[in-house]
């Protein structure tokens, strides 16, 4: 499989706080992973650090490729439509961003893809709180990246739009597209993921694939782990 990102030894500091200190973790061609942890623990500055939105005072990242910021789409909780238009003039306008010009064929497509072909004339801001998820994963990869970023890509949804978001994160990686989201719904992590990145206080605390953590440390399902590594962390530090 192959390597797309490598980090080591990242670190960061804010106001002489340490946030980031010292991790390490890869990422592959077609995997999801997901980036779990309580609030605080360094999952954001993480992130802004892979995308390099920070630099990091130590570390190093190494991408597959040198642009490969270019290469990237990241989903936000909330994207910032654009008030008055609708779905299919919200994807012109975002791909624009990306010079890119999509024909009436690829509006389709991407519409079928996210469930919105019915929707095609509605202003984005009156859809459902789903419909805007699904629509923002969509405005995500219209440039068609090799790795998508999800902060917590079905927060706030009801289980049948949660489903559509999980539906559409695995349809990408089974077209070789990389996805890293954040979550703190085990449930979610555990029926889509196949690797993970535990943070706590600033360092990985476990990483690697799912079921051979659960087997590692004796417990059958991620709430258990989540649970267990916290409080070991806790009592050490």
């Amino acid at each position: 499989m192959k390597q797309l990102i490598k980090a080591r030894g990242l670190k960061k500091t804010f106001r002489h706080q340490s946030v980031v200190k010292g991790i390490d973790f890869d990422v592959h061609e077609g995997e999801i992973v997901a980036l779990i942890g309580s609030n605080g623990a360094g999952k954001t500055t993480t992130i802004a650090l892979l995308l390099g939105m920070m630099k990091p005072d130590e570390g190093t990242i190494i991408p597959w490729i040198e642009d490969y910021q270019h290469h990237v789409g990241v989903q936000l909780q909330t994207t910032p439509f654009f008030e008055g238009y609708t779905v299919e003039e919200n994807l012109k306008l975002f791909a624009a961003l990306y010079n890119r010009r999509l024909s009436k064929e690829h509006i389709v497509q991407k519409l079928d893809e996210c469930g919105l072909t019915d929707s095609i004339k509605t202003p984005a801001v009156r859809l459902s709180l789903g419909q805007q998820k699904r629509l923002s994963l969509a405005i995500t990869t219209i440039h068609n990246p090799k790795l998508v970023v999800l902060d917590e890509p079905s927060a706030g949804l009801d289980p049948l739009a949660r489903h559509d978001i999980k539906k559409m994160m695995s349809q990408l990686a089974k077209n070789d597209v990389t996805v890293l989201f954040s979550s703190h719904d085990m449930d979610e992590v555990m029926e889509v993921a196949h690797r993970l990145i535990f943070m706590h206080n600033g360092t990985v605390i476990a990483y690697g694939k799912i079921d051979e953590l659960l087997t590692d440390h004796d417990v059958d399902n991620l709430d258990a782990l989540y649970i267990k590594l916290a409080q070991q962390a806790t009592e050490g530090e």
